[in-house]
């Protein structure tokens, strides 16, 4: 883990997705095998036994590679003649377009795949073809370079941003008319201020990267945007109907465990078990022959039992054509009939992209999930709550900081502190790795290795991080006690958020008070009501936000779509939302929801005015 710290994010994500292309099995390792593999395809200057020496090196304590020693490894060779060669070997596919530009931190060269930009363009324009806003830009043409013009204007991506998580985005604070250079850099701060405050990691990305069209960052965060509209609802709380995909022996908690792709592969299976057909270990090598995805649509397909809907059926001839290309496409043909046929070109399903074939399932789910909410099992309903705004907000958080692997249930994934320790090193509390315990965990005793790793996570917390952890033990992590995990979650927040202040002010300490004590004089050297704490009651309406906003960039904020006294929750709210989007507009990194200002929740408060004060620190 400790390798993979000092590796760029962009290098991180060229690294994940070569990973996936050597680990066919998908099974989240590489065994010593496919490793012995890549390194003779690779034709790399080195002697054999040296080759033995370095798997011999990483996989003596098990014959499987994780995600991480891999990284170890690409990261060994990477200032080495063997590096390129390396790199070369990972991205023999074709589709792979390299791009002249390269990077300055880093010196490599750049790649981006042909077919998720096709997949993308036609993604887009399908689902924005009737927005008057999109027309300047729409729709694009797949085979050119019209996408990444078209992402320059921040337009396109506020309103895909939108499109997976509804009003993240107040419309009002999108310029659309009469661009110049200045309010596309508001677009563009807006769009990637608001997609990493929906969980997108874009620590690495900025507005001249959008504005100039840098292929790979441009399709890289539109993946991450895309993807997380794609899982909104493969989620058990906002999918009851999923409960059907529980298994014998299996508890509710075990289900809502399993992370969005792990129910899609769960709920493919079904469907192929209903069929008699094969099950599937992947959407990558296992769907190339497009077997298992004419099964799959016949499933789901309705079949006419249901008011209203009427009946599609499924041309399933085209599952005896001998050539995996020619039935790849006839099985497209029938995934048209019901509207699913995105993401995938023929060639994408016979060489098993993972990206594009997860999309195209995750498609197919979303419009036919065929499942139906079990009538008499033995069910506690109320267990199955979805996450509160808190929860969802810290996991955007950290999620956004590129935590590896990614929180898609806040305590489940970080039952075993490997997440609590990234977060530790981005607020510079040193982490020794040795003593932590990495994946993959022994079958018996795994819990006894993830608890070990909580109680080293609570030790720092207490000792290098100085937090208040009273009454907070490392099985208070592991078991996810809501609010004792909550309370470490949040001074790791906090303690984010005043380092950023610290780091602008050149070191000096930063309070709750040296914050108040900031906006107050900004308030009043605007003319403008100042506040007695982050508990004011006037918080509620968004204005002491609003005029800061204002007192940072004059003439921002526009009054006249506001309402200022009597406010109904309505239209407290829809201040608040303006507020949020406004201060994102600005370039405030903002992670807080409307909804906090209008209940006046201190600590999230605390963070909106703290991203603000960083944000005119920096404009000094």
């Amino acid at each position: 883990m400790a390798a993979s710290t000092s590796i760029s994010a962009e290098e991180l994500e060229e690294l994940r997705e070569a990973f996936a292309k050597i680990d066919v099995d998908n099974n989240g390792y590489i065994s010593k095998d496919e490793l012995n593999k890549l390194f003779r395809a690779a034709n790399l200057a080195l002697p054999g036994y040296r080759i033995r020496e370095i798997v011999q090196e990483f996989t003596k304590n098990s014959d499987q590679l994780t995600f991480d020693e891999f990284t170890e490894i690409a990261h060994n060779l990477k200032s080495t003649e063997v590096a390129k060669t390396f790199r070369k070997a990972i991205n023999k596919k074709e589709g792979i377009c390299n791009v002249a530009g390269t990077s300055e931190q880093s010196g490599t060269q750049h790649s981006y795949s042909e077919e998720e930009k096709v997949a993308f363009v036609n993604w887009i324009n399908k689902a924005l073809e009737k927005d008057a806003d999109c027309k300047h830009v729409l729709p694009m043409d797949p085979n050119n370079n019209d996408l990444f013009t078209a992402m320059g204007d921040g337009i396109v991506l506020c309103k895909m941003i939108n499109l997976s998580v509804p009003d993240t985005i107040d419309e009002r604070t999108i310029n659309k008319k009469k661009l110049t250079p200045f309010t596309i850099q508001e677009n563009l701060n807006l769009a990637l201020n608001s997609a990493s405050a929906i969980g997108c990691h874009v620590v690495n990305i900025g507005a001249e990267d959008l504005k100039e069209g840098r292929q790979h960052l441009v399709l890289g965060l539109l993946w991450q945007v895309i993807k997380i509209g794609l899982f909104a609802d493969i989620e058990l709380s906002r999918n009851e109907a999923l409960i059907a995909l529980l298994r014998d022996g299996e508890s509710l908690e075990d289900l809502m465990k399993l992370s969005p792709e792990e129910l899609l592969l769960r709920w493919a299976n079904y469907h192929l078990e209903q069929a008699g057909a094969p099950k599937v270990n992947n959407f990558s090598s296992d769907i190339k022959d497009s077997k298992a995805y004419y099964n799959l649509l016949n499933q789901v397909a309705p079949k006419g039992d249901e008011e209203g809907i009427p009946p599609i059926t499924i041309d399933m001839s085209g599952i005896r054509e001998k050539e995996d290309l020619k039935r790849a496409e006839c099985m497209l043909d029938q995934a048209d009939r019901l509207g699913c046929r995105q993401f995938v070109m023929p060639t994408d399903v016979i060489r098993g992209n993972p990206k594009l074939n997860l999309a195209f399932v995750a498609n197919l789910f979303n419009k036919y999930p065929a499942l139906k909410k079990p009538e008499n099992q033995d069910i506690d309903w109320s267990s199955i709550e979805g996450e509160t705004r808190e929860e969802r907000t810290f996991r955007n958080w950290m999620n956004s900081l590129g935590v590896n692997p990614r929180v898609n249930h806040l305590y489940a994934d970080i039952d075993d502190a490997l997440v609590i320790f990234q977060l530790y090193e981005k607020i510079k509390v040193p982490v020794d790795w040795d003593k932590v315990n990495k994946p993959p965990y022994p079958k018996l005793g795994s819990n006894m290795k993830k608890l070990e790793n909580c109680n080293y996570a609570v030790e720092l917390g207490k000792k290098e991080a100085k937090f208040s952890l009273v009454g907070i033990a490392g099985q208070d992590l592991n078991e996810g006690n809501r609010t004792l995990t909550l309370a470490l979650l949040w001074q790791l927040m906090r303690r984010y958020t005043l380092n950023i202040l610290e780091d602008l002010g050149e070191g000096q300490k930063v309070t709750d008070d040296t914050i108040v004590t900031w906006v107050n004089d900004m308030l009043t050297q605007a003319g403008k009501h100042t506040i007695t704490s982050f508990k004011d009651g006037s918080i509620s309406s968004s204005m002491p936000v609003l005029d800061l906003i204002d007192a940072i960039q004059p003439g921002s904020i526009r009054y006249d779509l506001l309402k200022t006294e009597d406010l109904t929750e309505e239209e407290k709210l829809n201040n608040a939302k303006y507020a949020i989007s406004m201060a994102r507009k600005i370039g405030a990194r903002v992670y807080a929801l409307p909804e906090d200002l209008v209940e006046v929740k201190p600590k999230m408060v605390m963070t909106v005015f703290a991203c603000l004060m960083a944000r005119a620190m920096k404009r000094a």
